[in-house]
């Protein structure tokens, strides 16, 4: 075992150790959690299963009354989907590079990372899949894009393709029908890449705006918050005039958006900060307010202080509460919503990719979830619609949810999966 490798295990095993016995039972979810007071760890808990992937004939579990195949399988790191209105499925193939480690804590993390297919190559692609009979299985793969800088958020308005790269907006020429992207970019937007990478793209239902998550540099404005300006945010691009502002803020990571048809609000998932407990702060659901403002770095979970932080008593006086708490570090990344009659025994819901926990003694996320809506909020406990992803005794990962988004067909899902190189359908069984 080498120097890295045994310090990546060393730090884990004595940190999960030293946590394991103070570890919450109950995780904090819903409406009104019970959040444990912050403990703050001097160092982090690392730990993270080592990626394996699915065998042949080995799938993700489904609740009752539904089912689940591969739709499209033999990617390279698939992150988000976005549906083509004629039918076309495009799925953004991209990873997080390493970096030059700064300390032997970075060197640990990176190990671990590598280990669990986090971070290495990028493929910078985002590929076409297309299911010409209709059997729920893709027959056609082309490649649609490519030579990106890791894409992840895509929309189409008109004859103009959007993608979100990690280092801006950038907008292509689009031909209905095609197969391949030939025309060039043109950026629109600046993003500063680095930190939290992925940029997420949701267009406004009357299509003249598109909205943009772009996540924090740091854990906790850790090399000043002037690295974080205009991060840790939602921001507005207007079509028409092609300016951008920031819409919404203190969101730490603002990864999935979805529209909530009701009330026609903004919804996103946020990854809360690191370090503070297994279970403190929890990740969250929450509506997104123009000119909100929602905490990060300064508190969470409206006004609770983070007292590692330089304080600014005006922001924590503005913070806003955030709606459903989803529970500690279960990595909520992707989210779409889901009427009512797409999935048997479901109706109105917010559906949320978890991609799973590093940072825990006890392993959370890894599963894709449903968290009902009624009157144009969360009414009840989340319900598991995919597991499996994990084994049991958390050493392994098969898969590893992300995006999510409603198929091609009105009556499925489909779900990137990143370590298992997958795109999963779920339909009725």
């Amino acid at each position: 075992m080498d120097f890295i490798a045994s310090a990546t295990s060393l730090v884990g095993a004595t940190m999960v150790m030293l946590r394991r016995m103070s570890a919450p039972a109950v995780q904090a979810v819903g409406l009104t959690p019970s959040i444990p007071d912050a403990k703050a760890q001097g160092i982090m808990t690392l730990k993270m299963p080592t990626a394996k992937g699915w065998a042949p004939g080995h799938v993700p579990k489904a609740a009752e009354g539904l089912k689940v195949n591969a739709f499209a399988s033999g990617l390279a790191h698939p992150r988000w989907i976005e549906v083509l209105p004629n039918g076309d499925v495009l799925v953004a193939e991209a990873l997080q590079q390493e970096s030059k480690p700064e300390s032997l804590m970075d060197r640990a993390m990176q190990a671990t990372m590598r280990r669990a297919k986090a971070i290495g190559i990028s493929a910078n692609r985002i590929s076409l899949w297309r299911d010409p009979d209709g059997d729920g299985v893709a027959e056609v793969r082309e490649v649609f894009l490519e030579g990106q800088n890791q894409p992840f958020g895509m929309a189409l308005v008109g004859d103009t393709f959007y993608v979100g790269n990690t280092d801006g907006i950038v907008a292509f020429p689009y031909v209905d029908g095609s197969s391949k992207i030939e025309g060039r970019g043109r950026k629109l937007v600046d993003f500063k890449p680095g930190g939290h990478w992925t940029r997420s793209l949701i267009v406004s239902p009357d299509k003249t705006k598109i909205y943009a998550g772009v996540g924090s540099l740091s854990n906790i404005g850790d090399d000043g918050m002037e690295a974080e300006e205009g991060r840790a945010a939602i921001w507005e691009l207007d079509l028409a005039t092609e300016k951008a502002r920031i819409f919404a803020s203190g969101l730490r990571n603002a990864v999935g958006t979805a529209w909530e048809p009701v009330t026609g609000k903004l919804w996103t998932v946020v990854n809360e900060r690191d370090g503070l407990g297994d279970e403190t702060p929890p990740d969250y659901l929450t509506s997104v307010q123009d000119g909100g403002f929602y905490g990060w770095p300064y508190c969470y979970w409206g006004k609770v202080v983070d007292d590692r932080v330089k304080q600014n008593a005006d922001l924590v006086a503005r913070a806003i509460t955030p709606d459903y708490a989803l529970g500690g570090h279960t990595a909520s990344l992707g989210l779409c919503w889901m009427p009512s009659g797409t999935l048997p025994g479901f109706g109105d819901g917010m559906v949320i990719g978890q991609h799973g926990s590093w940072n825990r003694s006890t392993l959370s996320g890894y599963k894709l979830i449903f968290v009902p809506f009624a009157d144009g909020r969360p009414s009840g406990a989340p319900r598991d619609i995919l597991w499996g992803f994990l084994s049991e005794d958390e050493k392994v990962s098969y898969g590893r949810p992300v995006g999510v988004t409603i198929g091609p067909d009105g009556k499925s899902l489909l779900m990137a999966d990143d370590v298992g190189d997958v795109i999963w359908r779920v339909t009725g069984a």
